[in-house]
């Protein structure tokens, strides 16, 4: 019962008692004003994440004899052969046993490029089949599969997340019941020993005492302070969704980045051509001239590279390669264009390189003719984003990805960030995660940047998840509980400038509050300040404390 509503309670009817009215009415006016801005924080901050079940396949079809049959996921068994459409979620793992087919797996890597699937390959669920028609052997029931799993991640991983107490709530705890058994003691022990001493003189000393005891200058600045640094940060971009996420902030000693459409702009582009034999433009036009009938998302960065119409007279016999890439004739050349198991396949001779990103190599007539580099930008931003972090002191940056090792250690390498993994599932972003939190000290807090659905999970279960909010998805927003309005991730260092200078702020009040509440608490029970020295002490701190924490909105010279 000894909380903060206790305590103004009581300060509140002793006000009344006494007769200050206007002094009662307006402790319960800016209280309330206070609670009112602080749980509609808290209500914002973390609601289901409802669009991560967007991922939960409806049906499965399973193959019975020579029907094909829609049951639900639970119902399949490993050993089941069951049917996947073009459109449909893959609803099971399972193993490729016909078909082949471009599966979209952003909800479960966050990479955007399509994955190419043909008869042997490993199939998760949660994936979309994109165009083909797919036969695939279960191997896992639903309980055990991907999509599953990341669920169950979402939604056990906020009760692993410490629950930072309120300050006010802390302090009352101990604060209130000494105050008012204090109070009590002024009232009725006094009278009782000392020859002489009325009880109408001890009690008014007593209701006196809890006056001035009324926190209000907490009460309201502690709030005020904290909303100020949230209202200054909204000014910049940035969406904190608790004051408890900004207080937390200030002892961030790790960043951790996802790195597609956080540091990268998930946009895949031609990034380099290496021709031999003929000249850059050459090359591009034959490979976009080879690739033109394909919807493929690498195909469509070549045809845009090119950025020529294609005349679709000079292209006859083209032929898709499963897993290896395409075969046209190309003004009566015989053109491949692939990965490196079409050129290894076909005994084509080249120099093998280790190169970042998706690498489309091209021979004409059975001659190796050079290759095209395919990758997603970083963006201009993230040089400054690492930099700011090291400004601000972070003591360690990683960057998890879905993406292969070359690609991801060259963006971490550009950057100039500590550590990489990669080819990471959601499940093994979140055991890094883990490693990553018991590595940090006592007092230091890690945070999490994405901006994927299936970065949720990784949000969820870091000390602070921070989302990209404006092209970022709306399971990754509702998980995090800082999002970055502007998609820009240097406003990151901005938000740790703004706690610290917040939580400065904040802790001036408190310093000034307490110290001249007790001052005048000691003066009050010795009887040498009275009920309107009380008041105006009480009134002339909570004004100085709100003008101090009003500084916490400028946020422009940081």
């Amino acid at each position: 019962m000894f909380d903060e509503n206790f305590l103004m309670s009581i300060a509140t009817i002793g006000a009344f008692i006494i007769g200050e009215y206007p002094e009662g009415v307006g402790v319960m006016l800016f209280y309330q004003v206070g609670e009112l801005f602080q749980s509609y924080a808290v209500n914002k901050s973390r609601k289901s994440i409802s669009s991560l079940m967007d991922i939960r396949p409806d049906y499965a079809n399973v193959k019975r004899g020579e029907d094909i049959v829609k049951v639900d996921p639970d119902e399949v068994g490993i050993g089941d052969i069951i049917v996947v459409k073009a459109g449909e979620k893959v609803p099971l793992d399972g193993k490729v046993v016909e078909g082949n087919s471009m599966l979209d797996t952003s909800a479960l890597t966050g990479e955007s490029v399509p994955r190419e699937v043909f008869a042997g390959s490993d199939i998760l669920s949660g994936c979309i089949n994109i165009n083909g028609l797919l036969t695939v052997e279960v191997t896992k029931e639903f309980g055990e599969s991907t999509v599953s799993k990341i669920l169950d991640l979402v939604e056990n991983a906020t009760s692993k997340k410490a629950k930072a107490e309120n300050f006010i709530t802390k302090f009352a705890r101990y604060y209130t019941p000494v105050v008012v058994i204090l109070a009590a003691m002024i009232s009725i022990i006094p009278p009782l020993l000392i020859e002489g001493a009325t009880f109408g003189d001890w009690v008014y000393r007593g209701l006196t005492f809890l006056v001035i005891s009324c926190p209000c200058a907490l009460v309201i600045s502690i709030p005020l302070g904290f909303f100020g640094g949230i209202g200054g940060a909204s000014k910049k971009g940035i969406l904190v969704k608790g004051s408890n996420y900004l207080e937390a902030l200030t002892n961030v000693e790790t960043v951790v980045f996802d790195k597609t459409g956080t540091l990268t702009k998930g946009v895949f582009n031609v990034q380099e051509v290496q021709a031999e034999g003929m000249d850059k433009e050459e090359l591009l036009e034959i490979a976009a001239y080879a690739e033109n009938y394909s919807n493929h998302p690498i195909s469509m960065s070549l045809k845009r590279a090119y950025g020529k119409q294609i005349d679709s007279s000079r292209i006859e016999g083209v032929e898709e390669l499963p897993g290896h890439g395409v075969r046209a004739i190309v003004d009566g050349k015989t053109v491949l264009a692939g990965n490196e198991k079409l050129i290894n396949k076909m005994n084509i001779p080249y120099e093998a390189r280790q190169l970042a990103g998706t690498v489309v190599h091209v021979a004409v007539n059975g001659v190796y003719s050079g290759y095209i580099v395919i990758a997603d930008e970083i963006k201009e931003d993230a040089i400054n984003a690492i930099k700011g972090l090291k400004e601000a002191k972070i003591r360690k940056t990683v960057m998890l990805t879905g993406d292969a090792k070359n690609v991801g250690e060259k963006v971490a390498e550009d950057l100039g960030i500590d550590v990489v993994y990669t080819e990471l599932l959601p499940g093994d972003k979140v055991e890094k995660l883990e490693e990553l939190i018991s590595e940090k000290s006592l007092k230091g807090r890690l945070a999490f940047v994405g901006d994927g659905i299936n970065d949720a999970p990784v949000l969820a279960r870091a000390d602070i998840g921070i989302a990209m909010g404006g092209l970022g998805s709306d399971a990754a927003i509702e998980a995090a509980d800082i999002v970055i309005m502007t998609d820009e991730p240097s406003k990151i260092s901005t938000a740790i400038k703004i706690s610290k200078r917040t939580l400065a702020i904040v802790n001036q009040n408190i310093y000034f509050s307490l110290g001249v509440k007790f001052a005048v608490l000691i003066l009050a029970a010795m009887g040498i300040a009275n009920m309107w020295a009380g008041v105006m002490a009480d009134v002339g701190v909570t004004v100085l404390a709100v003008m101090n924490a009003t500084r916490a909105l400028n946020v422009d010279n940081l």
